[in-house]
């Protein structure tokens, strides 16, 4: 990740690389906890997906909750059609590093999974994560309904009364409908699981999410 492109503007569409028509494969089953990483997805699981920096990291904060079912890293936010991981490091794609959550919302909220995400990151660095420059570190929030939006309204408009308290700056989070979720390259998926001493740029701030 840390040798990702240094571009922090986003493309213009008619600049974006064109991609390919054929999706990148994945094996199905998470390699953690062995459930579907695929859809169809039974229900009542939903889906959430969330843009914190290096995927590698930002995925073991959500598959490591013992609620949550599964877990899968991609592309999402941009305008490149099955990228490929090296396509979206040049910056020319628009695309985000996400993390797509499968929860069940009877056993986990989708407010928890909020408060993992705040707590998870920095969201105040704009166009990077710590040592981690570039469009597709950026910091997002994109939900798939009407609850989903207004709840990360809220919750950034909270965590950042939270963040001046505590002397942080302004939330640079973008929060917007989801976009197509391309998977990551097989050997992204839960990379630190596979590669246990790899590398992990995330860190929070500190500020415990809900504090008073």
């Amino acid at each position: 990740m840390i040798f990702a492109s240094k571009k922090l503007t986003l493309p213009d569409p008619q600049d974006a690389l064109p991609g390919s028509p054929e999706p990148i494969r994945v094996s199905p089953r998470h390699f953690v906890n062995g459930h579907p990483i695929e859809p169809p997805f039974p229900e009542p699981l939903r889906l959430a997906l969330f843009g914190l920096g290096c995927f590698w990291g930002a995925e073991r904060r959500f598959w490591s909750h013992a609620r949550v079912f599964s877990t899968a890293v991609g592309y999402s936010g941009g305008m490149t059609v099955n990228p490929t991981y090296e396509q979206v490091c040049t910056g020319m794609t628009g695309h985000s590093e996400v993390v797509r959550v499968v929860y069940d919302p009877a056993l986990i909220t989708y407010g928890e999974l909020l408060q993992l995400f705040w707590e998870a990151h920095n969201p105040t660095q704009g166009m990077r994560q710590g040592n981690d420059i570039g469009t597709q570190y950026r910091s997002g929030i994109y939900t798939y309904d009407q609850d989903q939006y207004d709840q990360a309204i809220a919750s950034r408009l909270a965590f950042q009364e939270q963040l001046a308290r505590a002397g942080f700056g302004v939330i640079t989070t973008e929060i917007l409908p989801a976009g197509e979720f391309y998977y990551a390259e097989d050997y992204h998926q839960q990379y630190l699981a596979k590669n246990p001493g790899g590398y992990c740029g995330l860190g929070g701030l500190g500020v415990c999410y809900g504090e008073k």
